[in-house]
């Protein structure tokens, strides 16, 4: 009985959930004409409020610009902009580049993943951390280069990595007593 009611309680939260998207992606089209046009700055506006596009607001970016769901769809998965599942709170993007490869990269990638749990190109599981590649940063003198919510930490080490991680308040390799106090 317990499990039933608990199975009730998250199709209440889900379906709450999906009230609130539909409320606030039609807030944001209230400031758009019916363009096809408008599209890209919808979705970015959309993300930018929930920051990603969950699927019950690509209908209705699609069904308010008048176009079909398949090609709004495309749009947000042709531009790596566009998010189609939450991220992280934290954002952490590795370079891939040449020069961060060949520097060590991979290595760091790998003490990331096993710090946190997830793979390149997921999100821990409360949201708190998202882990990307990307194919170069351009700051090939600082290689290996990570950047975490906009700051970029140049001749990154898997040791710096985990440091990294550490420094920050919600870190997931805090001590419980830095937690507690």
């Amino acid at each position: 009985m317990a499990t039933m009611q608990v199975e009730q309680d998250l199709r209440e939260l889900a379906q709450e959930r999906k009230l609130a998207v539909v409320n606030e992606v039609k807030a944001i089209l209230e400031s758009y004409h019916r363009e096809k046009a408008d599209l890209i700055p919808i979705l970015q506006a959309v993300q930018g409020k929930l920051g990603y596009l969950p699927k019950e607001g690509l209908k209705q970016i699609a069904k308010f610009v008048d176009i079909p769901e398949s090609t709004v769809y495309g749009v947000a998965t042709f531009y790596a902009q566009f998010k189609l599942t939450p991220v992280g709170r934290n954002i952490i993007k590795v370079c891939l580049g040449t020069g961060c490869y060949v520097r060590g990269a991979p290595k760091i990638i790998d003490e990331l993943e096993s710090e946190l749990g997830i793979k390149a190109g997921e999100t821990t599981s409360d949201l708190e951390y998202t882990l990307e590649t990307v194919a170069c940063f351009g700051s090939c003198a600082l290689a290996p280069v990570v950047v975490f919510n906009d700051k970029v930490y140049g001749r990154m080490t898997p040791e710096k990595a985990k440091e990294m991680l550490k420094s920050k308040p919600s870190a997931l390799g805090q001590s419980k007593e830095k937690q507690s106090a």
